[in-house]
């Protein structure tokens, strides 16, 4: 063999040493697209106990809870603390409809690439698809409670304690109260009786009497309590339950019982 032959045989990579190169290279991207699947995965797997469990994004779809949240906030509601310690007047919750408060839905069908996105959007807290599904108020009776509207000055009484709801219930123009709509109720077991801060706008407690639930929102119902506006970012913070006006309200077990 020649001296030039030999210089061209060695400059010249062996067809096995080839298919080694492109193997490891393969290998790499086999390796990076299983990482990258592994990282989403957990990714989804930490987002859905987090929604379940502990936080859900929700935006606000009505003027009921003006001037404390409006229409399009985004808030994120606190699933587990509630759990542990129960609600409490003032509380602002997230509640499934315990049934003829919201109208029947007329929203046409979505295509299903629409839908995925949403729902994969709201395993990070930046889609809320069933905020229509929901309603936000304000915890003004839980159970035991003797919830009545309105003593002589338009105020609401809980167990016999009149409210000074002003630092939170918005007012129509040349009102000092809102509109009364009267009730005189004892709160169940295991249910709460709620009330939208722009009471003249809410279709809350008061208006479902007649219902079945007798206005009542079962426990069961219940998300959790909303703690803080996220969106728009001029408005972020906590939101204020108000737990204050509440506080000179006796125990139901503490204030007289209505007559029957």
């Amino acid at each position: 063999m020649t001296t030039e032959n030999s210089a061209e045989s060695a400059a010249t990579p062996a067809p096995a040493s080839r298919s080694s190169s492109a193997a490891v290279r393969k290998r790499g991207w086999v390796s990076l697209l299983r990482d990258i699947v592994v990282i989403v995965a957990v990714a989804i797997l930490v987002s859905l106990v987090v929604k379940t469990f502990l936080v859900r994004s929700f935006y606000i779809p009505s003027a009921s809870m003006e001037d404390t949240l409006q229409i399009q906030d985004r808030i994120l509601v606190d699933e587990i603390t509630p759990h542990v310690g129960g609600y409490q007047r003032g509380d602002v919750v997230v509640f499934r409809d315990p049934g003829g408060w919201l109208p029947p839905s007329t929203a046409p069908a979505r295509p299903f690439i629409v839908e995925a996105g949403d729902w994969l959007l709201s395993l990070v807290g930046l889609s809320a698809p069933d905020s229509d599904d929901h309603l936000i108020k304000r915890v003004i009776g839980v159970a035991g409670d003797h919830v009545v509207c309105c003593n002589a000055l338009g105020q609401i009484t809980v167990n016999g304690t009149p409210l000074d709801e002003s630092v939170y219930v918005k007012l129509s123009p040349g009102e000092t109260v809102p509109r009364p709509v009267p009730f005189d109720v004892v709160v169940p077991k295991d249910s709460l009786w709620v009330l939208g801060d722009n009471r003249d706008r809410s279709q809350d407690s008061r208006y479902h009497l007649d219902q079945p639930g007798k206005g009542f929102v079962p426990v069961d119902n219940v998300v959790g309590r909303a703690f803080v506006i996220t969106w728009p970012f001029d408005r972020f913070g906590l939101i204020d339950f108000h737990h204050e006006v509440f506080a000179s309200v006796p125990s139901p077990s503490a204030s007289p019982r209505p007559s029957p």
